[in-house]
């Protein structure tokens, strides 16, 4: 039984909507009490994804340049970063935990996605 039954392009849905919820969401759940950090360091990896899914060679791309495999591999890089700011930073509370959930469910997307 295969358990990637992410497609490169549901991925691209993904990373999309991570894109534009790592760069809203801290607004809308009030991010940053711990440091302002947390708040700009989300947008900042926000305008990244959106990069980078603009150049990974998928469906949903404009130009091509980024292996799929290649994209995995930056998004697990993003995962433990996402991971261990909180310890890097001094995130606590919700700061923290808003890392670490985004740290989980980037783990989970790149473990469930199909490289084709």
């Amino acid at each position: 039984m295969n358990l990637r039954f992410i497609t490169p392009t549901l991925h691209g849905v993904a990373d999309y909507t991570a894109g534009l919820g790592l760069m809203v969401v801290p607004f809308i759940i009030g991010l940053g009490a711990s440091s302002e950090i947390a708040v700009w360091f989300s947008v900042l990896t926000g305008v990244a994804v959106f990069a980078a899914s603009l150049l990974t060679d998928y469906k949903l791309s404009a130009y091509r340049l980024i292996p799929f495999q290649g994209h995995l591999a930056i998004d697990l890089v993003v995962a433990v970063t996402f991971m261990l700011a909180p310890f890097m930073f001094g995130f606590s509370g919700l700061d923290a935990a808003y890392y670490w959930f985004n740290a989980t469910v980037v783990f989970l997307v790149v473990s469930l996605s199909a490289s084709n």
